[in-house]
């Protein structure tokens, strides 16, 4: 699903009203009955709704709600709030048709207008929608401090008044912290950026069928990935294939305390569809991965408690890199200057694109010399910690985006940003957010988990970005299968493991 601007969204409804075609207001109407649809599913007619709509076309649409919910014996009270001195056509419009089937419509001029809100009652949304281009202030800005002061909830339709949807806003901006957001067709870029979750709250797309031709010819570098467009991404086995038809992938993993990692990611490598799996560890992690992982073989490192063997793997040729489907390296390695001789010497041999994770992404941000020696379309799966290492300190989330896609663009590499909606960067510039996972993944191990399914994949031969795109949004709905279970609260990596699910 693409992510588009503003100036997209507005000729996105141009073009619906001109090829439907549709009138303006019938596509307002339109999207009105989807957020009631919505709405009515999930709250009873037995509780006040208070509807606090602008003078804009926002504010026409929550008009528009007001009066779809009276005819559905919801009990309504309407709040105009005037501060401006003239109303858009469709406002207008709407105004006149609630009142008809309504004898009261407030309005709020003075903060003595604003209305007390009860903790039982619902607030929906409509003074500011998606075209803001100025901080809320004057009158907005008390009736937006007074709901987000109630204990109501609060539903904003299409996205919180005073939130920007493609541009950041000043920490000192005003904006409202809804319990939900009812977006219409396409989320705004926005709702997937950590700085902005308490302004987005809980986010739904409804479908108001818009223009699919111009979604699918307008040019962006974000997306959003829901399940069919995952699912399109996995491969059916053939009847007739066998472990070599899935790959050998190699990991390097480990140190002196941090076997567990190792274990960790050779359990979700296996549990994700490779063919062959071999582990290099330490000698002191030997029998624990023998032990509990039986179905991967291991390779012990001459050293006892940290990975150094780069060079004498290369000149075994029974098992040298170049035989190996794909590399992953990182998990619980450590930075001690034997493993970085080993990164050092191993980088420049290898063709294939690898996975690289944790220690040796930091060992890659203290040796940036190291990044121009990363095979094309590697695969980096940083924390933002990890990645302001690499890259540097960002000002807000929408630099952060920028810093993101010039790296990729820049070394040639996969860039997974890992957290919520975790971003999916390609050697091209686009950005895949992704739209499974849940706080509960917050917990030591998944990451090198994360490692394990996107050496398994690409060790099967799928692209670099299908890896990326397609082993995160597992991750994720592992772990909220998990979540679902048993909760988010004492989730570990381990429980994903056993949550993975390739169907």
């Amino acid at each position: 699903m693409k992510i588009l601007n503003i100036d997209q969204i507005r000729s996105l409804d141009k073009s619906t009203i001109e090829h439907e075609p549709i009138a303006p207001l019938n596509l307002m109407e339109r999207a009105a009955l989807t957020f009631v649809d919505w709405f009515v599913d999930r709250f009873t007619n037995k509780t006040l709704t208070k509807v606090f709509c602008g003078l804009g076309n926002n504010g026409g649409d929550g008009l528009a709600i007001a009066r779809l919910l009276l005819e559905r014996e919801y009990p309504i009270e309407v709040y105009v709030v005037r501060y401006a001195p003239r109303e858009s056509d469709d406002f207008i419009h709407n105004h006149r048709r609630l009142k008809l089937v309504i004898e009261n419509i407030h309005y709020i001029e003075l903060s003595t207008d604003i209305p007390a809100i009860r903790h039982n009652e619902v607030i929906i949304d409509a003074i500011l929608g998606s075209g803001l281009s100025r901080p809320a202030e004057g009158i907005v800005k008390d009736a937006i401090d007074a709901i987000n002061r109630a204990p109501a909830t609060i539903v904003s339709v299409d996205i919180a008044s005073g939130l920007y949807a493609d541009q950041p806003n000043a920490s000192n901006d005003v904006i409202i912290e809804p319990d939900y957001t009812i977006t219409f067709q396409l989320p705004k870029l926005a709702f997937v950026l950590p700085k902005n979750g308490r302004y987005v709250g809980d986010w739904h797309i409804v479908d108001i069928r818009l223009h699919k031709r111009y979604i699918d010819l307008a040019p962006t570098p974000y997306y959003f990935t829901q399940p069919r467009e995952a699912r399109l991404l996995l491969r059916k086995r053939d009847r007739f294939s066998n472990k070599g038809s899935f790959g050998h992938a190699l990991l390097l993993a480990g140190s002196y305390g941090k076997i567990g990692a190792a274990v960790l990611a050779a359990r979700a490598c296996l549990r994700s569809g490779v063919g062959l799996l071999t582990v290099q560890v330490p000698q002191c992690g030997y029998t624990i991965l023998q032990t509990v992982v039986p179905e991967a073989m291991c390779r012990p490192d001459k050293n006892q408690n940290v990975l150094t063997e780069a060079l004498p793997l290369l000149f075994d040729e029974s098992t040298a890199p170049a035989d190996y489907s794909a590399v992953g390296i990182g998990p619980g390695i450590g930075q001690a200057p034997e493993t970085l001789a080993m990164l050092k010497g191993l980088l420049p041999t290898l063709k294939k694109p690898i996975v690289v994770d944790a220690d040796a992404l930091n060992l890659l941000s203290e040796n940036r010399e190291l990044l121009k020696l990363l095979p094309p379309n590697s695969i980096l799966t940083p924390h933002p910690k990890e990645f302001e290492r690499l890259t540097k300190k960002w000002a807000n989330d929408y630099q952060k985006l920028d810093l993101l896609r010039e790296f990729a663009k820049k070394y040639r590499v996969v860039v997974v940003l890992k957290g919520a909606y975790s971003a999916v960067a390609t050697p091209d510039g686009d950005i895949h957010f992704n739209s499974t996972g849940n706080p509960g993944l917050s917990t030591g191990g998944t990451g090198d988990v994360l490692t394990g399914i996107l050496t398994s994949l690409l060790a099967q031969g799928y692209d670099p970005v299908e890896v990326a795109v397609l082993g995160v949004f597992a991750h994720g709905l592992a772990g909220d299968q998990v979540a679902k279970q048993r909760g988010p609260i004492g989730m570990t990596a381990s429980d994903i493991i056993d949550a993975l699910r390739w169907e």
